[in-house]
């Protein structure tokens, strides 16, 4: 079968402070005048750094496969999406693309911020090649799936990202494009819309065209994918079932970017613990949904085959980006920092406090070592729970916070003139 993608050596290089190209007498006069003083002192020009995003990338796609691209931030996934895209040109290499590409790669894209949402339907049906009758045909299910009737006639511009990203998707995915490219943008949704577009995408590829899904969510790739390419710094790492790329890819990840020495315990140790279950609870009810307001409970029983002298159990917590969250251990409970456990069976309970968490997938690796040794034993994503906002939209707004968690914290505000008078009296 031939394949609808063809990538062939495909390599991007980034200037780093590169000036555009001037196009007017005034800019190329501005520019000749600047010159001189961009040269460096030995009288020679300043040569500009560049990153190269992709280094000689080759894959083949063929009709009707879900491929997931996988890898940390900066690995060259929406570079490649680009490229495919015709958004970039690529410094090195080919694409072959057999087909027509609807393309969902950052909020808004393809919209004219001053068209409304009936125009942008026509207008990004038109940059698909299709006809008006066969945009007319699909009309109606586009407007119907983005949940925007009531806001068909406004300008782009005053929609929220939730419901431009909600139109643009469903414009890229009923359109009937024969490659569908989606980024990580559904993670401005929310979670019930992430699940519609899902379902979408998995409809899409049961009628036989192509998807290129590009996420941090695992779960997700696994569900909807059936390979999985994972990058790192522009080149293939891995490519085969999702499932194997993404466990290698959450092993690799958890090894190489973790503070914890992945030592690997001496045979002769003597040391043997086996983990006989890990569990998360709410309100004392094994779950894997957490309503993120409430603390909740992360239960694991082990065995000591053997005495362990100044032991530790751990956990570490990271989100679906792969990013670490935080680590904890069994040391926290101790005044004297250490533990000598004999040999038998035990069971720890860890509390995650309310009010901390970010909706989303969380995974836990468990493990144990000897203190500034070696580690004893470790299991990958052995937990696994799910946070969601129960409440109202006041609070969810914490979730759209930077950074990786958003506690709510206690704050105490006090007019300070009116403290200063109360204390002169």
């Amino acid at each position: 079968m031939k394949p609808i993608i063809r990538v062939e050596n495909l390599s991007k290089r980034y200037r780093i402070g590169a000036q555009q190209t001037h196009h007017s007498l005034r800019d190329s006069l501005a520019a000749f005048a600047a010159a001189p003083f961009k040269r460096r002192p030995d009288g020679q020009a300043s040569s500009e750094q560049s990153i190269w995003a992709l280094k000689n990338l080759s894959f083949a796609v063929l009709p009707g496969e879900v491929i997931g691209i996988i890898g940390r931030n900066g690995a060259g996934k929406s570079t490649l999406l680009k490229i495919l895209s015709r958004i970039t040109k690529p410094t090195k290499g080919k694409v072959f693309l057999n087909g027509r590409v609807g393309s969902l790669l950052e909020v808004g894209t393809g919209f004219h911020a001053e068209l409304t949402g009936r125009e942008n339907i026509f207008l990004n049906g038109a940059i698909l090649g299709m006809r008006k009758q066969e945009i007319e045909r699909k009309f109606d299910e586009i407007v119907a799936f983005a949940e925007t009737e009531t806001f068909l006639d406004t300008p782009v511009k005053h929609y929220s990202s939730g419901m431009t990203v909600r139109l643009a998707f469903a414009v890229a995915a009923h359109l009937e494009p024969e490659i569908l490219i989606v980024d990580e943008v559904l993670a401005v949704g929310d979670v019930a819309f992430q699940k519609k577009c899902l379902g979408k995408m998995n409809e899409v590829a049961r009628a036989g065209r192509t998807v290129l899904f590009v996420s941090h969510d695992i779960s997700a790739i696994n569900a909807l994918c059936g390979r999985a390419i994972l990058l790192h710094e522009g080149k293939e790492l891995m490519s085969g079932p999702a499932k194997d790329v993404s466990a290698y890819y959450l092993d690799w990840a958890n090894k190489l970017y973790s503070p914890i020495t992945w030592a690997p315990a001496p045979q002769d140790a003597g040391a043997e613990v086996v983990l006989h279950g890990a569990v998360t609870s709410q309100g004392g009810v094994p779950t894997r949904a957490i309503d993120c307001r409430q603390p909740f409970v992360i239960s694991l029983e082990y065995e000591c085959k053997a005495p362990l002298r100044n032991s530790r159990f751990f956990i570490v917590v990271r989100n679906m980006r792969g990013e670490i969250l935080f680590t904890t251990s069994d040391y926290d409970a101790l005044t004297s920092q250490v533990i000598d456990r004999k040999a038998g069976t035990f069971i720890s309970t860890i509390t995650i406090p309310g009010e901390l968490l970010k909706a989303g997938s969380y995974y836990g690796t468990v493990g144990a070592d000897i203190k500034n040794e070696r580690i004893i034993f470790a299991e990958n994503d052995i937990v696994h729970f799910d946070v969601f906002e129960s409440g109202d939209d006041t609070l969810a707004e914490r979730h759209k916070r930077i950074g990786v968690i958003a506690p709510v914290l206690s704050w105490e505000t006090t007019e300070a003139e009116a403290e200063s008078q109360s204390q002169d009296v």
